[in-house]
């Protein structure tokens, strides 16, 4: 709360906060029921909207704590709710309608389409990925512009390494989820490309500031600018919110306090302006020491509320009466109240001057005070204990016309519960395949058959055309970028491999979705989609897929895997996790590409495989994988209920990808590897 009035009282016009549940800061002080209500009164009496942050993923058996919650946030009166997960989101459509939704940078918003497919969906705002550029943000401006959502931007705070919502780094190395809202931040942890150099942190970058780039971005048509702080002090909120109202108003900010309250190594504004280095950083203790010498002088700054309604007051006192109150506001708001009958001066009657004193003493309250008059026969007098009184009442109707006035009010719809089939629609789970190099194909021959489909980059598809084909076009479900960078050569490329057959796309967020309907591909879900409960099969994307791999961090994400309506589920059964995918490759940006040997090391000892993804020259983005791959060809029993198994090749050799096709062939018998784990909600298992 002290955090909420720091926002409030330094000039937001806007604050997210989370509850109980479903927030992805699960570890913050959060609001429960009484607070959020409390929380929603403080911020609409300065005309301050609250939005919820209801952006983890959801499984099926937390829907009634979310019905609870969609009720409090309706007696609330939240103004939105920030999103990730697409079941939620449809959920949240059909339970409280009136409810504007915003989709989470987690739903990894990058390209014109994904707006193109937030809008369909129905959300009124997209909130970025962090990791682009000034000039990419200008043209998803423009394009929601058209589309008519708005766009929302981070413009300070913590950076993660990964992009948004295709992160597993915490989940698989210490089970707690970044998407469940518990991430451990292993990133900041020491992590090398050189082992010689062991104390590096290869994945730690420093916070984003873009205080100086304000302009900039309220030109190209930004509608909210994001200050990330749901697990800082009080104080950090007050320095950057001033400091960015500062520049809002045209003032200059104060970046040296702004980066002595918090910082790691200092800030930096790499993606915004597309010049990625030196964007690596660690908070070291003379950040922390730097901290301490500004926190006393920040807390003055929310100490008092900010004076933002001019009111005019009109005191009528008449004897025989009861004294009256109107007070008003430039917008043309007013209120009235009543008090004490005045008495017959003895002395002194009350004035204009005295009158004015007391009204002027609008203390700790949003009001300044403004004209000042009175109606009276010149004879009366009202004691200044009774005017005080008139005063505090008046501003406490005042206060309450406020809060009613910019309270939204939300009316919850009864929902019929999602059914989902326990129908298998397959007798045995399909196995596929996917590959990140066409050499891995090289010993499969005798094993094709036994394959469903073959997933192969994009960019490998034409490579593909001039080989031999162990599999033919259709039997192939081709992978766009998991981060498109350029929507124009990504259709051209999707239409050529379209046109020689390839009519399948995998999906791994909503640009890629997008793309593929437009292009008429038939669209399979993959990972990043984070299928987790059963109302995602009802909404796009989900609801245009043919089948959808489910989330690895899905409860039962094995035992539970069974068909709702027509769509089919499959499981990721073999692969190392990908734990990062990241526009800054760690490798690059430490000892550069030509000593790359595709590794970093961790401070245990493993090794993580890390390749990058090229479509021109430079690298488009980096993949970190897990050092262990997940391994259950032993747990046929377990695989039952998929409708496919998902096998996802990294760094394996031909002879290595033969035999783990095989050994899922035969439960697991021929084959083994050497180290596996058995994936993130059974680690249980042997």
């Amino acid at each position: 709360m002290e955090s909420l009035q720091a926002a409030i009282r330094c000039g937001v016009d806007a604050v997210y906060v989370g509850a109980r549940q479903f927030s992805a800061r699960a570890s913050a002080k959060n609001f429960d029921d009484i607070a959020l209500k409390e929380a929603a009164k403080l911020c609409h009496l300065s005309d301050v909207k609250l939005y919820l942050a209801v952006n983890t993923l959801v499984f099926d058996d937390e829907f009634p704590a979310l019905d609870h919650l969609i009720e409090v946030m309706a007696d609330a009166g939240v103004d939105a709710c920030i999103v990730q997960d697409f079941g939620v989101a449809a959920y949240l459509k059909r339970r409280i309608p009136t409810m504007p939704l915003h989709a989470s940078t987690q739903m990894t918003i990058h390209t014109v389409g994904g707006l193109e497919m937030a809008k369909k969906m129905g959300f009124c705002r997209a909130v970025l990925a962090r990791e682009l550029s000034c000039d990419k943000i200008a043209e998803l401006c423009k394009a929601a512009d058209a589309l008519g959502i708005e766009i929302e931007v981070f413009v300070h705070g913590a950076h993660c390494m990964s992009v948004s919502g295709q992160c597993w780094i915490s989940a698989g190395m210490g089970g707690r989820s970044a998407n469940r809202g518990r991430c451990a931040q292993p990133c900041r942890l020491p992590f090398t490309a050189d082992p010689k150099i062991k104390d590096a942190h290869a994945l730690s970058l420093k916070d984003m500031c873009l205080v100086s780039h304000v302009d900039k971005l309220c030109e190209i048509g930004v509608s909210s600018l994001k200050i990330e702080g749901r697990m800082k002090r009080p104080e950090y909120v007050a320095a950057a919110v001033t400091a960015y109202r500062t520049a809002l108003d045209g003032g200059k900010p104060n970046i040296s306090e702004l980066q002595s309250v918090f910082s790691r190594s200092g800030f930096t504004d790499g993606y915004f302006t597309n010049q990625r280095k030196a964007m690596f950083g660690m908070r070291g203790k003379e950040d922390v020491l730097a901290a301490q010498v500004v926190l006393d002088n920040l807390r003055k700054y929310y100490q008092k509320p900010r004076k933002i309604v001019c009111l005019n007051a009109k005191f009528t006192l008449y004897p025989n009466e009861p004294s009256s109150l109107r007070v008003s506001d430039a917008e043309g708001n007013s209120r009235t109240v009543t008090g004490a009958v005045p008495q017959t001066a003895k002395n002194r009657p009350t004035d204009l001057e005295q009158l004015r004193k007391q009204f002027e003493k609008l203390g700790d309250t949003i009001y300044s005070c403004g004209e000042v008059s009175a109606e009276t026969d010149g004879k009366t007098m009202l004691p200044a204990s009774e005017l005080n009184a008139l005063r505090r009442e008046a501003v406490a109707a005042m206060d309450y016309f406020r809060i009613e006035k910019h309270t939204p009010h939300h009316q919850t719809v009864p929902v019929i519960e999602n059914i989902v089939s326990s129908k298998k629609l397959d007798l045995t789970a399909k196995i596929r395949l996917q590959i990140r190099s066409l050499k891995q194909l090289d010993k499969l021959d005798d094993l094709t058959n036994e394959i469903e489909y073959l997933l192969i980059p994009l960019n490998l598809v034409s490579q593909y055309m001039a080989t031999k084909q162990s599999f033919s076009p259709e039997r192939c479900i081709v992978i766009p970028p998991r981060f498109i960078l350029g929507e124009t050569d990504i259709i051209h490329m999707l239409k050529s491999a379209k046109n020689n057959g390839f009519t399948r796309i995998l999906c791994n967020h909503l640009g890629a979705a997008a793309l593929g309907e437009k292009i008429g591909m038939q669209l399979h879900g993959g990972l990043g989609l984070h299928y987790s409960n059963s109302w995602c099969s009802s909404d796009f994307p989900f609801a245009n897929c043919e089948d959808d791999v489910v989330s690895p961090e899905m409860i039962n994400n094995i035992t539970g895997n069974s068909a709702f309506g027509s769509m089919r589920l499959g499981t990721f059964a073999y692969g190392k996790l990908p734990f990062m995918l990241t526009r800054n490759c760690p490798i690059q940006a430490q000892i550069g590409c030509a000593k790359c040997e595709h590794v970093l090391h961790d401070r245990m000892g493993k090794n993580l495989f890390v390749d990058c993804t090229r479509y021109e020259d430079k690298p488009d983005y980096s993949e970190i994988f897990n050092s262990i791959p997940i391994w259950l060809a032993d747990k046929q029993n377990l695989l039952r209920n998929a409708s496919f198994i998902l096998l996802q090749m990294s760094d394996e050799e031909p002879e290595e990808v033969h035999d783990i096709v095989k050994s899922f062939l035969s439960n697991g018998q021929l084959y083994r590897p050497n180290e596996y784990c058995r994936g993130l909600h059974i680690e249980h298992l042997t």
